[in-house]
């Protein structure tokens, strides 16, 4: 993970946010094929393309999601869209948001790039070693803002961590986000290898057997 320093944020030809929301800030931060480029608590960080692993965890409950869908599941599954936060300038890429079907197909009537926190029922992030600081709740009085701060500032109803940090290798349900304090009021957390149950209106439940943490 690289992020740029200010010397090299003056140097744009644009405010990063600006760029990113236009799908121009990747070429300027010369960011090799297949890197993620965010802004993160008005950082622009630079991480690259997760493992196997990772993408097996957001695979297994893409596909519990999937399964689901009928006419009683409203929700449709997006990975690798951007999420603009332009109440504080950051823009994130998610590693998969849950939409109301309605919403996305407008969305994707409408030609949009990027989503807005509106449309977001739940969002899921699963760590990797290098950057799960920019996902994680903060700890300390020295914390900087984070996707944590900006999901719960953006009033995104749902943020499921799967945290695979060995000291910690569980999933947390963040809800109850207060938008004054950007942070989430209450969690419910399960170890892997027990089921995850996401509540109304999902009421789904995630078989969390073959996760590892990132030692494994």
């Amino acid at each position: 993970m690289k992020v740029l320093s200010d010397e090299e944020v003056s140097l744009l030809p644009d405010t990063p946010y600006n760029l990113w929301v236009r799908g121009e800030l990747d070429d300027h931060v010369d960011a090799p094929e297949g890197f993620r480029v965010e802004i993160i608590g008005g950082e622009v960080v630079v991480s690259p393309p997760p493992g196997l692993p990772h993408n097996a965890i957001a695979g297994d409950i893409t596909l519990v999601f999937n399964r689901a869908l009928g006419p009683d599941f409203p929700w449709r599954t997006d990975s690798g869209t951007g999420m603009s936060l332009v109440g504080i300038g950051d823009g994130y890429v998610p590693d998969i948001m849950l939409i109301d079907q309605e919403v996305y197909l407008a969305a994707r009537r409408a030609g949009v790039r990027t989503v807005v926190p509106d449309q977001v029922e739940l969002v899921v992030e699963v760590t990797s070693s290098s950057n799960a600081k920019n996902d994680q709740q903060p700890t300390g009085r020295a914390h900087r803002n984070n996707k944590w701060n900006g999901y719960a500032g953006a009033e995104i109803p749902y943020y499921l961590l799967v945290d695979r940090s060995p000291k910690i290798a569980r999933a947390i349900l963040y809800s109850i986000p207060d938008q004054a304090l950007g942070a989430y009021l209450h969690q419910e957390s399960w170890a892997f290898g027990e089921a995850i149950h996401l509540p109304d209106p999902f009421d789904i439940d995630i078989d969390t057997t073959e996760w590892r943490s990132w030692d494994n």
